[in-house]
């Protein structure tokens, strides 16, 4: 197979004509940076778990792109055009991927309370009453949903009138695209709540097939695209972190995040991200593969 793109934690092949196969590894990135650490298992229980979550959405009647998975870290999938130019792209093109990321928030948590205090959003923006004091955990009055590109080196987030133009959507287009983002996160947050567990927030980007029917592609509801917390800590008050925020805190609580975001505000050249250590990548490993049982209801080994 042919080695088509190499992401930050995941390795695209072309199998034929119509297909792709993913490699997950066990590579980890945070902020756009890929840590030089290894979680092991990490590349597995991604794979498995998104297996998981497009087998529930074609029983819902949401297509997907998912094919099989022939290994424990493989996903094959339907294949879609990377059209980087945007003006080749308009409201006729299909099979193609739409390069955009999706973000729905449920709850006020990671960067978007970040952007409250620093006067970059507010707070009637994510619906509360003028005035509010938005606090980490708080419940947000509505989903708050968000566009950002998907093909840029730095995810940039995007009105919907520039969102519609880079990525060939009507109005209508747009709207579909809003609504299965709902349906599928409805869909996960009772399943969730099932084992004990609150949907956050997280991400979802789709395609157009040949028909230009919406389908969603890549991967949803892992550690990696969305944000956990334990329900019982939740209604206990406190916020358990159960995703891959657990890394992001650490580099917070290590000053690196504040460094990187004052080098990129200021056009400075960003600081190489440092390992994790020892006793934080077994924690993770442990993580990733907990959640994995706990979300699909299926043992790891």
């Amino acid at each position: 197979m042919e080695l088509v793109r190499k992401g930050k934690v995941k390795e695209v092949y072309q199998a034929d004509d119509e297909t792709l196969e993913f490699v997950f590894t066990d590579n980890i990135s945070v902020f756009d940076k890929v840590i030089p650490s290894s979680i092991p298992y990490k590349g597995e229980t991604l794979c498995r778990t998104a297996e998981y979550w497009f087998k529930l959405l074609e029983k819902n009647g949401i297509k997907g792109h998912y094919i099989e998975r022939p290994s424990s870290n493989r996903m094959r999938v339907k294949r879609f055009d990377v059209i980087c130019d945007h003006d080749d792209i308009n409201t006729k093109t299909a099979n193609y991927l739409i390069p955009l990321e999706i973000v729905c928030r449920h709850f006020a948590a990671g960067s978007v309370v970040d952007r409250i205090k620093n006067g970059k959003t507010s707070a009637e923006a994510l619906g509360f009453p003028e005035g509010h004091d938005v606090r980490p955990g708080d419940r947000l009055p509505r989903p708050y949903i968000e566009a950002t590109t998907k093909l840029e080196d730095v995810d940039r987030i995007l009105d919907g009138t520039e969102a519609k133009r880079i990525a060939g959507l009507t109005d209508a287009d747009y709207r579909e695209i809003v609504d299965t983002v709902l349906k599928i996160d409805m869909i996960i947050s009772e399943e969730a709540a099932k084992k004990g567990l609150i949907h956050v927030d997280g991400k979802k980007e789709f395609g157009y097939n040949e028909k230009r029917e919406l389908t969603v592609i890549d991967t949803f509801g892992t550690l990696d695209e969305d944000r956990w917390w334990d329900l019982a800590s939740y209604e206990a008050g406190r916020l358990e972190d159960l995703s891959k925020e657990f890394v992001r805190l650490h580099y917070r609580d290590a000053g690196y995040h504040a460094e990187l975001m004052n080098a990129r505000e200021k056009g400075l050249p960003e600081p190489p991200i440092p390992p994790l250590p020892e006793d934080i990548i077994k924690r993770t490993s442990d993580l990733y593969v907990n959640m994995f049982e706990r979300i699909t209801g299926e043992r790891f080994r």
